[in-house]
């Protein structure tokens, strides 16, 4: 798995376009059908452009391999508010900067511009990418895993979530290099699991958890 991540990030993470190709390269010149996709210009949606869902997908890979470094790297390529932070950016970009594009081309003249917005299920990948691979919030009926991918410059970071009528208000604190949880307390009580056993008992519950 490594392997082929390392092979991805050389081969189809562009950061000087602030793109991540499907594939590369497209199918045009070749012999293999791979269908649909090769009707599509060569560089544009998933004939080697950018497809959003495998760019969310290769965001939480490296998350799952413990490399942070690079999760937070290609969440910041595919923000789609980093997109249109200059004007030139803009006028690239061509699209909403505050709605998942489900595609960015790769083919030049338009390399860096966004395809499909408002009718793209990676806007629910993003989510997901955000809150469960990078914020590493897992929820199990109701028991709450917090295990988080932070970024290196990151120490402490909270949450609030509302479980039905109760609020957990959660500060995650990192205390060293490792990535596991080592400690969680609910209201200044040491848990003997690993996770959150969540109640809905109406109240306001403060949660901390050490790494």
């Amino acid at each position: 798995v490594r392997t082929a991540m390392e092979a991805a990030d050389q081969r189809l993470i562009h950061r000087d376009q602030s793109l991540i190709q499907l594939l590369d390269p497209p199918f045009d010149k070749s012999d293999l059908n791979p269908g649909y996709i090769k009707g599509y210009v060569p560089g544009v949606r998933e004939n080697g452009g950018q497809y959003t869902h495998a760019a969310i997908w290769a965001a939480m890979a490296f998350c799952r391999l413990g490399d942070s470094g690079r999760a937070w790297e290609l969440f910041k390529i595919i923000n789609p508010v980093n997109h249109a932070l200059l004007p030139e950016e803009v006028s690239k970009y061509k699209v909403e900067p505050y709605v998942a594009s489900a595609d960015v081309y790769a083919a030049s003249p338009h390399i860096g511009r966004g395809g499909w917005t408002w009718y793209t299920g990676s806007a629910g990948w993003m989510y997901r990418l955000i809150v469960e691979s990078l914020l590493g919030f897992k929820l199990e009926i109701d028991k709450l895993y917090i295990t988080p991918c932070m970024p290196e410059e990151w120490k402490v970071f909270k949450l609030h979530y509302r479980f039905r009528s109760t609020i957990y208000n959660i500060t995650v604190n990192r205390n060293s290099a490792a990535k596991d949880v080592t400690r969680i307390t609910v209201d200044g009580t040491a848990q003997v699991n690993s996770y959150i056993q969540l109640t809905d008992d109406g109240k306001d519950h403060s949660v901390e958890v050490s790494i």
